[in-house]
This record gives structure tokens, C-alpha cells and sequence, in this order.
């Protein structure tokens, strides 16, 4: 997998998620703690997909659209790492600039962008609420799972 450009030369890194990492359990079994920072946010000009077959969403750039979310700031070089590793070959990891809802203001930060904007997989509106009462246990197990298996 390649490196992408660094937002920063080493941490404290932000990243913007908008879909299973909305959840704090699922952010605590990947880093072994809950950021304490973490923002609403705002990313323009993209829009969020859910994937047939896939529990997780996607997002790509689509004019006037926007991707509720949140930041998570203060990530060290580790944790971006296990990030990284758990977003997979499938997302291009991109510097962006969201605006955070609670301070309005803009900020730079990370967010894994789906790598395959013809796929034929993508349709609708992913919803986080519907996939935290039906999937979260299921996923929580497969995250430790992951966990377990990256050492």
C-alpha cells in the first residue's frame, strides 16, 4: 500500500470519519482508547454511499452534497497507522478541509476517500443510526478480530 502525503511530517494528526468510526466503541478497539478530541464536522462537496454487500459506508467528491461527520484530533503516528491499516487498499487517504460545526471553522484534515468511482456497488444514503442498532455488535467482534490479527 503506498504512503499518501503526510497533512503533518509526524503527529498529532486529525482525521475526519463519517461512517463506522463515528462510533466511539469501534474507535476504542482500534487504539485502545477514546480521543478525547473529537469535533462535528462538515465535509463539502462530497457525498456518502452505501455499498451493496458491505456493512461500512464510502464517500466520494459530488458538488452540492455535503458528509456529516466528526474529527478526531489528536492521533499519534501509531494510531494513524491502525487507521491506515483498518480503512484498507479500497480508500485513498486525502487531505481535506472540513468545517467544524461546534467552532465554525475550517480545518485540515484526513479522510478515506473509496478509491473506485465508477463501482457499480455504490447507491442510496448510508445511515449510521440504522447500521449502529443492526450491525454493531457483529462489527465490534470483526474489530477485534482485526486487532488481534495486526499484532
Amino acid at each position: 500500500m503506498a504512503s499518501p502525503p503526510p497533512v503533518a511530517t509526524a503527529g498529532p494528526h486529525s482525521v475526519f470519519v463519517y461512517g463506522t468510526l463515528m462510533e466511539e466503541e469501534v474507535v476504542r478497539v482500534l487504539l485502545g482508547r477514546a480521543p478525547p478530541s473529537s469535533s462535528p464536522a462538515l465535509l463539502p462537496d462530497h457525498r456518502r454511499f452505501s455499498l451493496r454487500g458491505r456493512v461500512y459506508p464510502a464517500i466520494l467528491p459530488a458538488r452540492a452534497h455535503a458528509v456529516s461527520g466528526k474529527v478526531i484530533q489528536g492521533l499519534t503516528d501509531r494510531e494513524l497507522h491502525v487507521f491506515d491499516m483498518f480503512e484498507d487498499e479500497e480508500y485513498v487517504k486525502t487531505t481535506v478541509e472540513v468545517s467544524l460545526t461546534d467552532a465554525s471553522e475550517k480545518s485540515l484534515a484526513y479522510a478515506y476517500i473509496w478509491g473506485n468511482q465508477g463501482d457499480p456497488d455504490l447507491y442510496g444514503e448510508w445511515d449510521f443510526e440504522e447500521w449502529r442498532k443492526v450491525h454493531l455488535k457483529y462489527y465490534l467482534e470483526m474489530t477485534r478480530e482485526f486487532m488481534l490479527e495486526l499484532g
